[in-house]
């Protein structure tokens, strides 16, 4: 019997949290007990998400879960109770009453007293079902409770982030208001001081690489703070930290909130218009005076490149965030106005990384990575079977998709020797390496 453990605790019910939660080891200790007692030969595996929202099942350790089902390597799923799994009644429902029934694979919810083998056909029963439609109903319920206390908290201008802005630390007598560190907000006087005196964020962000200067995420990590693993296994300035500290108003006095809003419970979060932003004016103490803060911002609207079109009216490249540079392992950029497109790696530029990408042509990334789609489309013709059977309808497409993309490629790591070694998702192979140049393409000019 292979098993499945999924243990979740909600970003709401821990934030500011060092390491694994009580509730993650409560609920592991629950259902390794559970195991233990009710089945004797087994393989067990853990999948969990500690932080996450159970509104939908966008979660990594959902996610691997989940593909584990597909791929038929669970027989039986166990989790605390119901809204561990999803608090959204559709999903959950659907799941437990359809998918997992299907799939044959065994549902536990331990405190609910559930368990799918006993259930006729995989039939529901009315109980459950209820039940399912409270902790939906619940979950929504308490979202707007916690959105409309944190609306209230923000008017009265209290800074209810949980990390305050690069440059600023919570008072000690009120940890609601913002006091400046002094040690990070000279680094961000520096940074407005050297785009007033003309250099660009891409000089900046290489001069304080070779400097030695601390990022934001880096005086976080000092602090004995908790910080996401850095691309390329290093911190490094890059022109967007820079770009972000420049145009950010926090660094005047005022505080700005209402920028993002949700659809619906648990949708995509969307920035708003900034005409329809909330700004509280001088409420803490400023590092850059206002005078300098729009000169510079008048500066940078002035120049650059500007933007045509209406906005969302140009979809970006089906391999935006798909490319990886081989050298540093961050995700290449994409420059798209121009007669040919290409991607590059920003890192060259600001850290002088010699290795790191120069520039791979868009439309020769968009031709090796339809070539090898088509070419699985082609192994699988014949058997079909397994982790190869969805390759199949891509056999005959006739260019790049963005469905393509999402739903075949996890990413491609792109080599400056002119190598191409893409990594396919769960319904298809692991890992190939082929020459960046794959057979029929034209030879780029020396």
């Amino acid at each position: 019997m292979r098993i499945a453990i999924y243990l979740r605790l909600s970003k709401e019910d821990g934030p500011g949290r060092a390491g694994e939660s009580g509730s993650i080891r409560m609920q592991r200790a629950l259902l390794e007990k559970y195991v233990g007692e009710h089945f004797t030969y087994y393989e067990l595996q853990e999948f969990m998400d500690d932080g996450y929202s159970g509104t939908n099942l966008n979660r990594p350790g959902m996610t691997a879960l989940l593909a584990a089902v597909r791929r038929n390597e669970i027989d039986c799923i166990l989790v605390k109770d119901f809204s561990r799994f999803s608090r959204d009644y559709i999903d959950l429902g659907t799941y437990v009453g359809q998918v997992f029934p299907f799939m044959k694979v065994r549902f536990i919810s331990v405190n609910d007293r559930f368990d799918s083998i006993e259930r006729e056909n995989g039939v529901l029963d009315l109980g459950v079902s209820f039940q399912h439609l409270l902790y939906d109903l619940y979950s929504k319920d308490l979202s707007v409770k916690v959105k409309s206390s944190l609306e209230t908290k923000k008017a009265r201008g209290e800074y209810v982030g949980p990390n305050p802005p690069f440059g600023y630390g919570k008072a000690s007598e009120d940890r609601h208001m913002l006091c400046i560190v002094e040690e990070e907000a000279a680094v961000v006087r520096r940074i407005f001081s050297m785009t007033a005196d003309g250099m660009t964020s891409s000089q900046i962000a290489r001069h304080f690489n070779r400097e030695g200067v601390k990022t934001p995420l880096g005086f976080r990590q000092e602090r004995g703070k908790r910080i996401p693993a850095p691309k390329g296994g290093q911190l490094s300035w890059n022109n967007t930290t820079v770009c972000a500290i420049l145009r950010n108003p926090v660094y005047t006095g005022d505080l700005v909130y209402g920028k993002y809003g949700r659809d619906c419970v648990g949708g995509k979060a969307c920035i708003r218009p900034k005409e329809e932003w909330k700004i509280l004016r001088d409420h803490h103490e400023p590092i850059i005076e206002r005078e300098t803060f729009e000169k510079i911002q008048g500066r940078k609207r002035g120049g650059g490149r500007r933007k045509t079109g209406k906005r969302g009216e140009e979809r970006k490249h089906p391999l935006v965030g798909k490319l990886i540079c081989g050298c540093c392992k961050r995700t290449l950029s994409y420059r798209g106005k121009r007669a040919n497109p290409y991607f590059y790696c920003n890192n060259r530029y600001t850290n002088g990384q010699e290795g790191c990408v120069k520039e791979i042509n868009a439309l020769l990334a968009e031709e090796i990575i339809l070539f090898r789609l088509q070419e699985k489309g082609m192994e699988s013709k014949d058997g079909q079977k397994g982790k190869e059977k969805r390759a199949f309808r891509f056999q005959n497409l006739p260019f790049l998709t963005y469905e393509a993309v999402d739903a075949a490629v996890r990413e491609a790591m792109v080599m400056e020797d002119g190598e191409m070694k893409i990594l396919w998702k769960e319904d298809f192979t692991s890992c190939q390496t082929r020459p960046f140049l794959s057979p029929g393409l034209p030879q780029p000019p020396d």
